[in-house]
């Protein structure tokens, strides 16, 4: 008859392995194995603006993927247009998953959303970045490599990723 002291053991190595097997499989943190490769090339349009990743070749960009539905992206959103403010040579690239155009550009207006945004009802630029969970935004340096991914509403305003930005 197992001990209290083995079953203890026992319980604590599977729930180890299991915690194991769920964070090996998870790649939304800031380092996933695309970081050092070229961003995926896209070109994205809706009935307003056009994102072509290809033109921004030279500029450091900030791809944020949102939606004007999700909580978290819109907290973030006064950060994002603040960063922008504070570093005119960093471009933000927002491309919205929202599939009603009209709700869209209302959350844009009321917001006075001044930043490169785009509708891609599809999802397609969150497929070509393995995107599951918005929102997430990937920081892409002058070379088109992908230097970093934020997962989760951040504050892009912090002395951190402002420093971080600044000398990429």
């Amino acid at each position: 008859m197992p001990t209290r002291r083995s079953r203890f053991a026992t319980s604590l190595a599977s729930t180890l392995a299991f915690l194991t097997l769920l964070t090996a499989g998870c790649d939304r943190g800031s380092h996933p194995g695309r970081i050092g490769s070229p961003a995926p090339q896209f070109t994205v349009s809706d009935d307003t603006n056009t994102a072509d990743l290809s033109k921004l070749r030279g500029k450091i960009v900030v791809l944020n993927l949102w939606a004007t539905w999700c909580v978290p992206c819109i907290e973030e959103v006064p950060s994002l247009l603040e960063m922008q403010r504070k570093l005119p040579q960093v471009t933000v690239v927002a491309i919205s998953m929202d599939e009603d155009a009209t709700l869209y550009h209302r959350f844009l207006t009321q917001n006075h959303v001044d930043l490169l945004t785009v509708r891609d009802p599809t999802q397609r630029i969150n497929a070509m970045y393995g995107t599951a969970q918005i929102p997430e935004t990937y920081i892409i340096d002058r070379q088109g490599i992908l230097r970093r991914k934020f997962v989760s509403a951040q504050n892009w305003t912090s002395p951190e990723i402002l420093e971080y930005l600044t000398h990429l």
